[in-house]
């Protein structure tokens, strides 16, 4: 579209993720997304130390806020020139970050890592969604849940993860207890980045409930039950989490004349409450009945379920009410290492030879080893992987867990390698809908969404031989910006409610991929051998991962001191 003159009314929708954000400028009429833009954060992820050097422990990842308001500011603008719409047309902005990522704010909502007092300290600054360095206080808040009885638990799987909310809020609390003090409040990223548009805190109702223990009839967790984790915190929800929480779809507010003289749009235009992410992708990919599973599968894998009775589900990341649409019971589990632990494979294991190889051809070393991949059998490497590069999400909820690869020989190649690792994201996949399954959730259909949905044939084939079922590719390269851009329409008013700007706006499925039989038999097979792996090293039976990662981390501890 080139014109202004070719929409009625447009929204923004923006997709905050690991390393990039991504804007979508989208017709409200149909969906057709008109324009987008990528922005990378300046200091990405922070895993080794601070942009000043101070060096950061084993399993941090910290962002800085800055990155996060120079997307808006280099996004928005990008967008409206690209299509051609008129500020007029503009009716409302919604974004989604992934969360937990959460940051400690004054008064006025200024990230204390921007002040000069606190940029050397890493607790000031954002814990993203992957910083893992605080498992010790999820399995000691886990313990206490337990030992109380507290009933919001098993909304959440059993076990608290690490990341969420209050076990990073307690690391601060714990190793920076000045920055504890000096926090008025803890905020998640999306409502952070919804506060400096309309100039409003408000708690999005997503993040809330999936990240930190909200519920809708119930609210927060006791004073009691954070006062038998640390005395300290038993205020911690009125002290340091007190802005009101709305639901996804309403409006938090509107767009304050600064910020849109700084973004090149109207003042007063609806501002949408955040949500993160993968639930935010859910209405971009037409998701919206009991059985169907939505995977958004990129660097980390996140699955969306709804189910109109509530059943507790062990393992899950959280079963919260209305927490994806009106109406339903949405259900979130996650794989934290799928494309991650591909690039792994690609960057660290592949001689120099496969990349010129992929050099030569004109394509990526991915492309190239999934060429060579896709010549095999299933079976035929003779390996087996365990996806928990990054730990595991769901169903056992461990951080503290890692990688596996079994099976190798001096013959073992790359692409073989790189093949196990995509056959063991599908069985960790396999694992969660079965458990879904096991305790009354029902999981007729999957669809996925995500680049490497789109991007990899061979490895969407092998989730639906892994699975037995088909795999719907939903035709959206940008689900999380799409799915905020529909939540702007309703919280715009251009739509009454969340199913009619779904209808209208959602992307379609762009190819199924049906199970093949012979591989799926196969596949049955080689399951259970990752099942057997995965009870092994995941539930108690062997804790070497445990005691490898224990022993690195003393080592650690002490090169630093020497």
């Amino acid at each position: 579209m080139n014109s202004g003159g070719a929409y009625a009314f447009v929204t923004i929708g923006i997709d905050f993720g690991t390393l990039s954000g991504r804007a979508a400028l989208v017709d409200t009429a149909d969906g057709r997304i008109a324009a987008s833009a990528v922005y990378e954060y300046p200091h990405g992820v922070m895993d080794a130390a601070l942009p000043g050097g101070t060096p950061l422990g084993q399993d941090w990842a910290l962002q800085h806020p800055q990155d996060y308001l120079d997307v808006l500011m280099h996004t928005i603008p990008a967008v409206m020139k690209s299509s051609g719409a008129d500020a007029s047309q503009v009716v409302g902005i919604a974004l989604d970050v992934t969360a937990c990522t959460a940051l400690p704010v004054d008064g006025d909502g200024m990230p204390l890592c921007m002040k000069d007092a606190y940029r050397g300290n890493p607790h000031a600054y954002v814990k993203l969604w992957k910083h893992h360095a605080a498992q010790d206080k999820a399995n000691e808040m886990t313990r206490i849940a337990m030992e109380r009885g507290e009933d919001w638990l098993p909304a959440y799987g059993g076990k608290v993860s690490s990341e969420w909310s209050f076990p990073k809020l307690w690391q601060v609390l714990d190793e920076a207890p000045e920055i504890y003090a000096a926090m008025a409040g803890w905020v998640e990223a999306a409502d952070w980045i919804v506060w400096q548009l309309c100039g409003t805190w408000v708690q999005n109702s997503c993040a809330a409930g999936y990240k930190c223990f909200y519920r809708k009839q119930e609210g927060w967790p006791s004073e009691d039950y954070f006062a038998a984790v640390d005395e300290r915190l038993r205020h911690v929800v009125r002290e340091k989490l007190s802005a009101p929480v709305i639901p996804i779809g309403s409006r938090a507010g509107s767009l304050t004349p600064e910020m849109a003289a700084r973004l090149g749009l109207r003042p007063g235009i609806a501002v949408a409450a955040g949500n993160v992410d993968a639930h935010a992708s859910v209405p971009a990919a037409g998701v919206t009945k009991p059985g169907q599973l939505l995977a958004i599968i990129g660097t980390s894998t996140c699955h969306m379920a709804l189910s109109r009775v509530r059943h507790d589900v062990p393992g899950i990341c959280g079963i919260v009410e209305d927490g994806i649409l009106p109406g339903c019971w949405g259900y979130e589990s996650g794989q934290t290492c799928v494309g991650d632990h591909f690039a792994w494979a690609a960057e660290r294991i592949t001689p120099a030879a496969y990349h010129e190889e992929a050099a030569r051809r004109g394509v990526s070393v991915h492309a190239y080893l999934t060429e060579l991949a896709s010549r095999l059998a299933p079976g035929e490497s003779g390996l087996l992987a365990l996806d928990w590069w990054n730990g595991n999400r769901s169903i056992l909820a461990d951080a503290d867990l890692t990688g596996m690869l079994l099976g190798m020989t001096l013959r073992t190649r790359p692409e073989e390698i790189y093949r196990a690792l995509i056959e063991a994201t599908a069985y960790g996949l396999r694992m969660v809908v079965e458990n879904y399954r096991e305790h009354g959730v029902a999981v007729d259909e999957v669809f996925a969404l995500g680049g490497i949905s789109q991007k990899n044939a061979m490895a969407m084939q092998i989730y639906a031989d892994v699975l037995n079922m088909p795999v719907r590719v939903v035709d959206c390269a940008q689900g999380g910006a799409l799915g905020s851009a529909i939540i702007a329409a309703v919280a715009a008013g251009v739509y009454p409610t969340m199913e009619d700007a779904i209808a209208a706006m959602a992307a379609p499925v762009l190819c199924a991929y049906a199970p093949k039989e012979a591989h799926a038999a196969v596949y049955d097979g080689l399951f259970a051998e990752y099942r057997r792996l995965h009870d092994t090293f995941g539930r108690g039976e062997n804790d070497v991962m445990k005691r490898l990662k224990a022993i690195s981390r003393r080592a650690a501890a002490e090169e630093n001191i020497e």
